[in-house]
């Protein structure tokens, strides 16, 4: 009886196989990786149809589930339909829906593809409809949410047809019967039509002894079993040979094998683990001698088909491509290399270790098993399958050891490995960062230091029964008080829920709006918002949730909108109403006023605000002046590199900075206009583009006349400039400055406010007291943008906003957003926690120090003679009073607020210089108009 070790000595048949030429292995090599392509493709789609089953929800929309509600599918409304439409149909035997596919694409990407044909995609149905029949037998259980069997419409239309003829038989163990039939007939088919059972892994045949006995005489049974281990052999490289052989040679191998009936194995088998693969390393083995004796008998080889070849062949190809160097050309020119084809051991001299190892001595001395294992020959069938044994494992000898881990060790080593086009993007990223970029390279925060959205839990928001439920006792209590309608549309969101009332004609808005406190009262809720819905014939209800959601600043910073973000000065506020991002751009704005009690979120959205800019900008692209004067809430800022000053504390500094600013815009404006610019992003594009060129910025100024004939002389003046960042200036308390110097405060913002916008530099002012004193008019009519946090009545809301609203807030973060044009958002504002920020200063840090401008916070000549709260010199004060008078004098204009624009100086300073004037006889005083007289004469204007 022939033994397993008998086929181990089975002669090599890849030796007599041809060299590829270079065209075939590359075309060899791209068509795999394709098919491999193809077969992750495939992988990935399971895994996305799989991960859709996992996060179904009964709740979301579907095509059977018409709401409003967004999908809590991790694949979004696609993934819902899917997983949808998969449970109605087959019930829990759903969970088998893509193991048949996974297979096939698994075995694609290990170039093993099981024959793919339309009984096996009916097999695949067939079995999942069995699976369903037997899901469908199982006792429905109360927790099961849909309204079918476990088994789904496939289960329900099979107890249907059954419950026609009898009633009976799928009670208590007819059930069980048909179930467990079901069942194990539905695996047994998914089995098939994966071919991993019944046909291509049944114990089929056993050998004839006659076909024992020719392979016994056809090779001689002296090899010592010693030499090569059993493990060395790759059962599963025999399988594809198997099924290869099985494939493309048919009759030619296994119409040999057969014998009676009696010594034939059952058709019906199952796969039984390692006796199975051992029997498929046997057949395996037994076809090639059978092929080899084919091939004998041939006077002319066969060539099977590229596509089969392309299916059996293992290696990518890519090896003989780079590997195939001109001394490995010149190996297949020397006398001991020569294709020998199989025969019968006395032909080859194959007849023991003996005789074979001076062979490979002599004739495979720098053998590489890779180059010559892509050849072909006569015919080629998989060469990791039947390698041969001298060359495929590793060998006894110690001299072939030797050399063969030599070989290995001289690989270069930074040579690519084999069979790959190198490192991946994160892989090339990370190797060539200490090569090819700065150490200092500025690195932007990271989103993982900030925190992650909670989940609320699938109960967490409203059903659209509950919705409709408010909506109708919402309508009830507007009737209760007299108010006609009808609740038209619900939107529910993060915060609040907002209920879109259509008023009956006649009923005015100001009478449902003036409603809001007995709305809140009636529907036991904090509080209540009414609004009129711009553009809509409705009345905007807005009541808070039971359930309050937080918004996080990391979300935000993730969204497309902020991602996508097309906006020079991008801030993410928080969400809307109905849960989408919001994300303004401060360029735009182009200056902030914001207003809330403490407590209400007003530092939080300041922080979110920061962190927003630093999260887009480096520092040479967006500089910050903070002004703390609480010294609290923005001195955990001080440091970071993009701060102009450190965090000003003090209110005559602060007063000084602003000044300053002041300044900077004016210098901003005089190089645009050198330019021949309108705005700093034109300022900045002309110079990057020249700087690029390598060309000097200039302009053509004329710089006298010639004294001879009188024309115009110019010259080119060499302009040394670069670009400009943004500026931004943001006062965390407003009130504290204003009660220190409110003219000089109130005049430096009105002066940034109308002018800074195309300089670049913009204002972020926030205060917790919104009134009148502190929010003046003329602050109020250059901030077109605010945002009001909850405030403690409705005169501070009409303070910062004009209207009504602000004071029905419910606190954290919840605001008021007035864009320019006077259009009102309510916004639930993002959180990050002050860890959070301390963290990410903590990182800013790390990427440099401040360059800090000295200027900023330094008093220059003419700020010490504005201050007059310093007092100052006697001169310095005539110096002061005497530009006045001229002024007055030049111009015929007499009034404080004039000297004061022209002086850049106090209300207070310009109304003492006036007063003075007006004593010592140069102005009138002022009449019931308010206007004053000039009492010296045009030609008498020197005193």
């Amino acid at each position: 009886m022939t033994t397993f070790d008998d086929y181990r000595t089975a002669p090599y048949e890849g030796g007599a196989m041809g060299r590829r030429d270079r065209d075939g292995a590359l075309k060899h090599a791209l068509r795999r990786n394709a098919y491999a392509g193809l077969g992750l493709l495939g992988l990935l789609l399971c895994a996305v149809v799989a991960t859709s089953l996992v996060t179904w929800h009964v709740a979301d929309p579907s095509l059977s589930n018409a709401t409003e509600v967004s999908p809590r599918n991790a694949f979004g409304l696609a993934g819902a339909i899917i997983s949808d439409l998969s449970f109605q149909g087959l019930g829990l035997a759903s969970a088998f829906l893509i193991i048949t596919p996974t297979v096939w694409f698994w075995r694609l990407v290990l170039m093993r593809p099981a024959r793919i044909s339309r009984n096996r995609f009916m097999g695949w149905f067939a079995g999942l409809c069995m699976l369903a029949i037997a899901c469908s037998t199982i006792p429905v259980p109360d927790s099961w949410p849909l309204p079918l069997s476990l088994g789904g419409m496939v289960g329900d239309a099979f107890l249907s047809v059954v419950s026609r003829f009898d009633t009976e038989v799928m009670q208590g163990l007819g059930a069980v019967l048909v179930g467990a039939g079901a069942a194990f007939l539905g695996v047994l088919i998914l089995l098939a039509s994966m071919d991993m059972g019944l046909k291509d892994l049944a114990f089929r045949r056993k050998p004839t002894a006659a076909f024992e006995e020719e392979d016994a005489e056809t090779y001689d049974e002296t090899y010592d079993e010693t030499d090569y281990e059993e493990d060395d052999w790759d059962d599963d490289d025999s399988e594809e040979y198997a099924s290869h052989h099985e494939e493309h040679d048919g009759a030619g191998t296994l119409d040999r094998t057969k014998g009676p009936a009696s010594k034939r194995g059952s058709f019906f088998s199952v796969p039984i683990g390692a006796l199975n693969h051992w029997y498929l390393s046997r057949r395996a083995n037994k076809a090639r001698k059978a092929r080899e004796r084919e091939i004998e008998r041939q006077e002319k080889a066969r060539k099977p088909s590229f596509f089969s070849r392309l299916l059996a062949d293992d290696d990518d190809g890519l090896d003989a491509l780079s590997d195939r160097m001109e001394p490995r050309l010149e190996r297949s020119a020397q006398p001991g290399y020569q294709q020998q084809k199989p025969g019968p051991a006395p032909d080859m001299g194959y007849s023991g270790p003996e005789d074979f190892a001076p062979q490979s001595a002599a004739g495979y001395e720098d053998y590489d098993e890779e180059d010559d294992w892509n050849d072909d020959g006569p015919y080629q069938s998989s060469p990791v399958g039947i390698a041969p044994p001298e060359l495929n494992r590793p060998s006894s000898q110690p001299g072939n050891r030797a050399e063969t881990n030599e070989r290995a060790q001289t690989k270069p080593a930074g040579a690519p490995a084999r069979g790959g086009k190198g490192k991946g993007k994160r892989m090339v990223k990370a190797g060539q960062g200490n090569l090819f970029s700065r150490q200092d390279e500025y690195q932007f925060p990271s989103l993982d230091i900030l925190s992650e959205p909670e989940s609320l839990g699938p109960n967490a928001g409203l059903t659209a029964d509950q919705l409709e439920h408010n909506a109708r006792l919402l309508e009830g209590v507007l009737s209760d008080f007299g108010i006609r309608g009808e609740i038209i549309k619900v939107r529910p969101g993060p915060v609040v829920t907002l209920y879109e009332l259509e008023p009956a004609p006649g009923i005015k808005s100001s009478r449902v709006i003036g409603l809001a406190d007995d709305i809140a009262r009636s529907m036991s809720a904090i509080s209540a918002r009414v609004a009129v819905v711009p553009g809509r014939n409705a009345i905007g209800i807005e009541l808070p949730n039971a359930r309050r959601e937080t918004v996080y600043l990391r979300e935000m910073l993730a969204s497309k909108d902020f991602e996508k973000s097309k906006a020079k000065l991008p801030i993410c506020l928080g969400k809307n109403i109905s849960g989408d991002p919001v994300v303004v751009d401060l360029a735009r704005m182009p200056h902030v006023l914001v207003a809330g009690t403490t407590g209400s979120g007003k530092s939080v959205s300041i922080n979110t605000t920061i962190l927003s800019l630093l999260y887009r900008h480096r520092p040479e692209e967006c500089r910050l002046i903070m002004i703390d004067p609480k010294m609290l809430e923005l001195s955990v800022y001080d440091g970071i590199p993009h701060l102009l000053t450190p965090v000003v504390t003090d209110p005559s500094k602060a007063v000084v900075a602003l000044k300053w600013a002041v300044r900077e815009m004016e210098q901003r404006y005089k190089n645009m206009s050198k330019m021949g610019v309108r705005n700093i992003d034109g300022f900045n594009k002309r110079v990057r583009d020249s700087l690029a060129k390598g060309d000097e910025v200039t302009r053509t100024i004329q710089t006298g006349f010639d004294p001879d004939s009188g024309e115009p002389i110019y010259e080119q003046e060499t302009l040394d400039l670069e670009p400009m960042p943004f500026i931004v200036i943001i006062v965390d308390e407003m009130a504290d400055l204003m009660m220190v110097a409110g003219k000089d405060i109130e005049g430096a913002i009105q002066r940034l406010a109308q002018m800074a916008r195309a300089a670049g530099i913009h204002l972020i002012m926030a205060t917790q007291r919104p009134s009148v004193d502190v929010i003046t008019g003329t602050i109020k009519a250059n901030f077109p943008t605010r945002m009001s946090f909850q405030v403690t009545s409705k005169i501070d809301s009409r303070t910062i906003l004009g209207e009504m609203g602000a004071e029905q807030l419910l606190g954290m973060g919840d605001m008021l957003y007035m864009a320019g044009g006077g259009r009102i958002q309510r916004v639930h504002g993002a959180f990050v926690a002050d860890e959070e920020v301390e963290e990410i200063v903590a990182h800013l840090k790390l990427q440099g120090t401040p360059d800090y401008l000295e200027a900023v916070t330094e008093e220059s000549d003419a700020d010490q003679g504005d201050n007059s709260s310093a007092g100052g010199s006697s001169s310095d004060a005539e110096t002061l009073y005497d530009k006045a008078v001229d002024i007055v004098l030049r111009d015929r204009k007499a009034s404080t607020s004039y000297i004061q624009r022209r002086l850049s100086i106090g209300y207070n300073r310009a109304a003492t210089l006036i007063e003075q004037m007006e004593q010592q006889g140069v102005i009138s005083p002022a009449n019931h108009a308010g206007k004053r007289e000039i009492l010296v004469p045009e030609e008498g204007a020197t005193m």
